[in-house]
């Protein structure tokens, strides 16, 4: 226990580094997943078929070749990121991918009667998307979300392969150096607390929600 409390500090600033890349991807990646979605659920080929395909290729390929082909390959082609921005950028790009087929399922859920209500209540276009769609969309679709998001915190880890100072990495230092699991215990606790804090903040939101059942 002496020993976990002392790498505790190093674990705790690698933690700094995930929860950044976890807030900066939930923010990205939830409006350009309703963005896409709409796209999705949308006549007009022209936007259908390319964000479809997107969807596929983010979808079918893993996150860490993603995260490979974001910071070792775009180079080639004249396009470099530093080791964060390059994390960042793969993550909301995947994740927009998921987020974007489970707003689409929202999407295609709502009655028509409601876009019927919208137009005789003469509201405008956005009006109906924003006031009407989105708020239902985002009830229909929260247990879902919140499955994305917890994934999203264990997925975090992936980010050791660019060499970044997650807490994932900062274990395995401290692993290595010292010789002993142990460090991997105080990373496995951090990830716990973390996904059982966000699974908290979820459970209150879908409880909010369930008042207008």
């Amino acid at each position: 226990m002496s020993y976990l409390i002392s790498v505790l500090p190093q674990l705790l600033e690698g933690a700094k580094i995930t929860l950044q890349l976890f807030v900066f991807t939930l923010v990205g990646s939830i409006p350009l997943g309703i963005l896409f979605a709409f796209a999705l659920s949308n006549r007009l080929a022209v936007l259908r078929w390319p964000t479809q395909i997107y969807v596929w290729l983010m979808r079918g390929t893993p996150l860490l070749l993603q995260l490979i082909f974001v910071f070792y390959g775009l180079p080639l082609i004249g396009i470099v990121f530093d080791r964060f921005d390059a994390a960042i950028f793969a993550f909301i790009l995947n994740y927009a991918a998921y987020f974007a087929e489970i707003f689409r399922g929202g999407i295609q859920s709502i009655p028509k009667g409601q876009y019927e209500a919208a137009q005789v209540l003469r509201l405008k276009p956005s009006q109906t998307i924003t006031k009407i769609i989105i708020p239902q969309v985002f009830k229909i679709t929260l247990p879902s979300v919140g499955n994305e998001v917890i994934s999203l915190v264990k997925d975090t880890s992936l980010i050791y392969i660019l060499g970044l100072s997650d807490v994932m990495r900062m274990g395995k230092i401290a692993m290595e150096r010292d010789a002993t699991l142990l460090p991997l215990a105080g990373v496995a606790v951090i990830y716990l607390c973390l996904t059982g804090i966000f699974t908290l903040i979820l459970k209150k939101i879908e409880t909010h929600y369930n008042y207008y059942r």
